[in-house]
């Protein structure tokens, strides 16, 4: 019994010997590995995903992950070229293309590329004003991309992208950035509102020069208007003037002297029906009237005849269209001032058109002042 459970127990020992001899042998590789085969301490090849068997017992397989990687730079503080202290970290994706170079050239390519991407980090910010910093990040993450790709092309590894975290600048650098940006814009609102009043100012006095020149032409109108009013007046005037002469000259050819006696009455009648109180005559009334008649024509003695033709009386005193003028009819009349109605429609047209573009331009001025306020 007892050799039978010896048997067995060396039956049992070099089953697990073998299995674990075979277990060995067999390497899995998942599918974004590979692994670096090494027997007796000399590389072999390259394992691949998947099952791989090798040489038991005397193997050593160290698998890579061929995946992108993110690798976090720690903060640092950086001095800028114009003496800013900043702190900076920042964000780098790296992956593995060749596995072989990544173990066996470098003793850890993830530190290797921290601290790689630190110092030139700092290296790139030295060279650069804190302003170019800040407004220049994706300039920096290019840059810093490229150096590092380059550099870590030896160790196997592809840089694929770098990021800037943050930007820190120290607390007093702060605190003057703050200062410099609040005094920029205040220097801006003050030359926006400068802005505002000087083309309010401009369009205020725009539309004052407008007005006195609307407020100019009106009185020019108005003056033209009134001159041509009396001028038409004084010719009317005149023409009925003529006109009166004319048929006072025809009718005195007939007057004698009784006539004129009575029209002398009818004066002295009209003189009693004013409102004066006490009326004077000349002492020489007599006389006057009788050189009145006399400048018509007719005197005491002469006879009474019968109103001459009209051939005669042209001939006399000349016709009728040389001695009045041409006198407008009143369709002309009406026709003119219809048109001088015009005019002043149109200019008045005008006037509000130009108020109205003027307020406009006021207010538009004045919302401006209010929103740069």
């Amino acid at each position: 019994m007892v050799e039978i459970g010896a048997v067995v127990a060396l039956v049992i020992l070099a089953l697990i010997v073998v299995l674990a001899v075979m277990t060995s042998a067999i390497k899995i590789v998942l599918p974004y590995e590979q692994g670096i085969y090494m027997r007796l301490g000399r590389f072999m090849r390259i394992l691949n995903q998947g099952v791989n068997f090798v040489a038991p017992l005397i193997n050593q397989v160290v698998r890579l992950d061929l995946r992108t990687q993110v690798l976090d730079v720690p903060r640092q503080e950086v001095i800028t070229k114009d003496n800013s202290p900043t702190n900076v970290d920042a964000i780098i994706y790296i992956k593995v293309i060749d596995p072989s170079k990544a173990f066996f050239q470098v003793t850890n390519y993830r530190t290797a590329t921290i601290y790689l991407a630190q110092t030139t980090l700092r290296s790139l910010i030295g060279d650069m004003e804190l302003d170019e910093v800040l407004s220049n990040r994706q300039k920096i993450n290019l840059h810093l991309r490229d150096v590092l790709d380059e550099a870590t092309d030896k160790w196997g590894v592809k840089v694929e992208g770098v990021e800037i975290r943050e930007v820190d600048p120290a607390g007093k650098v702060k605190d003057a950035m703050e200062e410099q940006t609040s005094a920029e814009r205040l220097r801006r609102a003050a030359i926006l509102k400068a802005d505002g009043s000087k083309r309010a100012a401009i369009l205020s006095a725009e539309g004052e020069k407008r007005a006195r020149i609307l407020q100019a032409e009106g009185l020019r109108q108005a003056k033209i208007l009134e001159a041509e009013g009396e001028r038409l007046a004084i010719i009317l005037r005149s023409q009925g003037d003529a006109q009166k002469l004319r048929i006072m000259s025809v009718g005195a050819q007939p007057l004698d002297s009784k006539a004129l006696t009575v029209l002398s009455l009818e004066t002295i009648k009209a003189l009693g029906n004013g409102q004066a109180t006490k009326i004077i005559f000349p002492f020489e009334l007599t006389k006057l009237v009788e050189g009145v008649s006399q400048y018509l024509g007719i005197g005491r003695e002469t006879p009474a005849r019968e109103v001459s033709r009209p051939e005669e009386i042209e001939r006399a005193v000349g016709k009728a269209v040389d001695v009045l003028g041409p006198i407008p009819t009143p369709e002309e009349l009406h026709a003119e001032l219809k048109a001088l109605e015009q005019a002043m429609e149109d200019e008045k047209i005008e006037a509000e058109e130009i108020a109205e573009i003027t307020k406009k331009a006021t207010k538009k001025a004045q919302q401006e002042r209010e929103y740069q306020g």
